[in-house]
């Protein structure tokens, strides 16, 4: 399988700044009785990664999709595979995501009893390690394990349902973030999750965002490879 992840640890993680703000389409928000045309359209489309969104309705108040649906993306993307896990107790889970071919797999704070063996074993599987926060948490709790994290994905929603209003008080969460991870000279890359449209991301990509997740705004659109386009536009 080509993917983007590759190209990415060479630019990204070798020390030096994206020249760009990558866009990630959340499944999520996708038409699951044509789940195979939407993954080709994004794989054809200017997006770069895939972002699955997995609900336990136990962290989060909605259930959304788990392994074989995972197993079904992963047969057909060509770009890397960004899993989000909104789920209690992740750490039962980590080897199975890698054998499903997951590139990122991202965690919440809120969810890690040890936040930082769970990063450990994530990339003991071969896997890039994340962590979500959200709305609510201080980014201040990262700062001793910012350098073991390698995506920071701050919820700019309260986690559970697609389709909900962004929070204002992103932006300056992700400039603190921004200003963490330069004083602790680490490669953490930031992502927003929830609420994105052409009305916020490029503010969003000033403030310091490396990765935004866009799910209702690109998939309930006229013509979603366009919006993608529009959206990259908009971060050139």
């Amino acid at each position: 399988m080509w993917n983007y992840f590759s190209n990415l640890t060479h630019t990204r993680f070798c020390g030096q700044t994206m020249s760009k703000t990558l866009i990630a389409p959340s499944i999520l928000a996708a038409d699951f009785g044509n789940l195979q045309r939407d993954v080709e359209m994004i794989n054809q489309s200017d997006a770069h990664w895939f972002h699955l969104d997995v609900m336990d309705g136990v962290f989060v108040p909605n259930i959304s999709f788990g392994m074989p649906i995972i197993n079904n993306i992963a047969k057909h993307a060509t770009k890397t595979l960004d899993a989000h896990l909104m789920i209690i107790d992740p750490d039962r889970y980590i080897k199975t995501f890698a054998d499903l071919g997951v590139n990122y797999l991202t965690v919440h704070y809120e969810a890690c009893t040890h936040l930082h063996r769970t990063l450990q074993a994530i990339k003991a599987e071969g896997m890039k390690a994340g962590v979500a926060l959200n709305p609510h948490t201080n980014i201040n709790l990262l700062e001793d394990t910012i350098n073991d994290i390698d995506l920071v994905c701050i919820m700019s929603v309260n986690p559970g349902f697609g389709g909900q209003s962004f929070i204002e008080n992103t932006y300056s969460k992700v400039e603190k973030l921004k200003e963490m991870i330069t004083k602790k000279n680490a490669s953490t890359l930031i992502q927003i999750d929830g609420g994105v449209t052409n009305k916020n991301a490029k503010q969003l990509a000033d403030s310091g965002a490396d990765v935004l997740v866009a799910g209702s705004y690109i998939f309930r659109s006229e013509n979603p490879t366009e919006t993608i386009v529009d959206l990259n536009n908009l971060l050139k």
